[in-house]
């Protein structure tokens, strides 16, 4: 951290001498990141020291940057960086980022010495600018001529509007350089068009779709991808086009060495994903595949048929007789409403984040989630909760969306549920059950809790129009609070959310 790095210089000629070994500056980390991983500026003041004192003592050791808008400028235009190789922008709005990469200084260095570049766009404008993202990509490509690891991440808020990083007519999008590829797009037609030869020495693409559909591009969908070893595809929503689209691509990739998926897969009148359909439809079409790991949810809708649906078991022995043993799952062996779900997942679970739960799930490590999203059309009891808040130990964001209420109520222990690091809490569209359970101390604690989404009417009838003291704790470190109909303030509203 910078701020930990200026505190040690000068401070004593051995602190000098250690914080300025090349083994301590040569990434230089211009972004604060406080609690909750919130990046603020560094303070000006201690910027200004870094630029005039320290940077001319060690520019020449550093090897990577991270830069946020306010010192991008001075950090860049204050020294040469002869050794500079890799440099990460972060929480840069689109216009801002071309035209701070247009100057000079960058365009040289993009040209002569950049092999590594991160962006982290954050955008709040509900309007961005197709054309400037577009220019972003083309003109980073095109001046890159030494690059070969993109990482290209977009941090929109929810009223912002996700424009895809790709133009159907971009024929100018290209390079021969770069072999990693890290991208969020819209569509699936984007991951077609980067495989499509315009990035000829890719050798890793890590994508997120942010909704995979059927596939409109023109380009050539069969032939095989021999250049691509390490191929990642995640979406966070559900999809209809597993068995048309996604399992087409992946069969082309015939020398892929490292394989991803996060997936949540609908099928109609149709069974689970299992280990032996995977196997036979995708795995011995990649021969030389020697990592797999994957999160693939199934939600089935069998309106018209009935299917004996495998158990829990049977998925993981499904994926055990094809070598896969570090696999666990959960699974509905009923259907309700037509409507069943099975999880699959390799472990040790690998993920952020854990799409579409239900009460099925009976347990497990997940000390890397920090997302959770459940759903169900079955009542989330007070046991369930209690599992995931042990076995989530770590989550920072829960979504709850169930229209039942609780049966077991009378059971709930004594013993408080407590989600240490929660921050994030949505309770849109849900039971009234569910926001008593955790907007109450008697029930759930949640002492880290600042983002709360809920509905008016059950808010003020939780909180017995804002005079209940058994809600009053969690509501009272509530930072923001988002309900989307608009009401008026009554009287205690604001001794009730005092920071908001």
């Amino acid at each position: 951290m910078i701020d930990v790095f200026y505190s040690l210089v000068g401070v004593h000629q051995r602190f000098d001498r250690l914080a300025l070994d090349s083994l301590y500056i040569h990434h230089l980390d211009f972004v604060m990141k406080p609690l909750f991983d919130r990046n603020s500026p560094v303070d000006n003041q201690l910027l200004d020291r870094i630029y005039t004192k320290i940077l001319p003592r060690i520019h020449h050791k550093v090897n990577k940057l991270t830069l946020e808008p306010l010192s991008i400028e001075c950090v860049l235009n204050t020294v040469h960086y002869p050794q500079l190789h890799s440099i990460s922008f972060v929480n840069f709005h689109y216009e801002t980022l071309l035209r701070h990469l247009q100057g000079d200084t960058i365009v040289r260095l993009l040209t002569d010495q950049i092999t590594h570049l991160d962006i982290y766009i954050c955008e709040k404008t509900t309007e961005m600018s197709e054309k400037n993202e577009l220019s972003i990509l083309v003109f980073i490509l095109s001046m890159g001529k030494h690059l070969n690891d993109l990482t290209y991440n977009q941090w929109l808020s929810e009223s912002a509007i996700r424009i895809s990083p790709l133009n159907l007519l971009s024929k100018s999008l290209k390079s021969s350089s770069l072999t990693k590829l890290r991208i969020e797009v819209n569509a699936f037609d984007e991951c077609l068009y980067l495989l499509d030869g315009r990035l000829e020495c890719l050798s890793t693409l890590i994508i997120y779709i942010c909704e995979i559909t059927n596939s409109s591009s023109n380009t050539n969908n069969t032939k095989t991808l021999p250049k691509l070893k390490c191929f990642s595809l995640a979406s966070n929503w559900y999809t209809y086009c597993y068995d048309n689209e996604i399992v087409s691509l992946l069969r082309r990739m015939l020398n892929l060495e490292e394989l991803t998926l996060f997936l949540s897969v609908i099928r109609t009148e149709s069974t689970y994903i299992n280990g032996k359909q995977l196997n036979d439809e995708v795995l011995i079409h990649i021969p030389r595949l020697n990592k797999f790991t994957f999160n693939i949810h199934t939600h089935v809708i069998n309106n018209n048929i009935k299917i004996d649906l495998p158990s829990n078991d049977d998925i993981r022995n499904s994926f055990i007789k094809i070598g896969y043993q570090q696999v666990d799952s959960f699974a509905d062996d009923k259907l309700v409403n037509n409507r069943g779900n099975c999880h699959v997942y390799s472990l040790p679970y690998q993920f952020r984040n854990f799409m579409f739960m239900n009460s099925a799930f009976q347990g497990g490590g997940f000390d890397k989630v920090r997302c959770l999203i459940m759903f169900d059309r079955r009542p989330f009891e007070y046991e369930l909760f209690k599992i995931i808040s042990r076995d989530f130990p770590f989550l920072e964001n829960l979504t709850l969306r169930n229209s039942e209420p609780q049966q077991n109520k009378q059971q709930q222990s004594s013993i408080f549920i407590t989600f240490v690091h929660l921050v994030e809490l949505d309770l849109h569209s849900i039971h009234i059950d569910y926001v008593v359970q955790f907007l109450s101390d008697r029930n759930i604690l949640l002492p880290r809790l600042k983002n709360l989404y809920i509905d008016y009417e059950p808010l003020i009838t939780v909180t017995n129009h804002f005079t209940n003291d058994a809600t009053r704790p969690n509501c009272a470190k509530i930072e923001q609070l988002f309900i989307k109909e608009p009401f008026v303030r009554p009287e205690n509203f604001q001794s009730y959310f005092p920071l908001l």
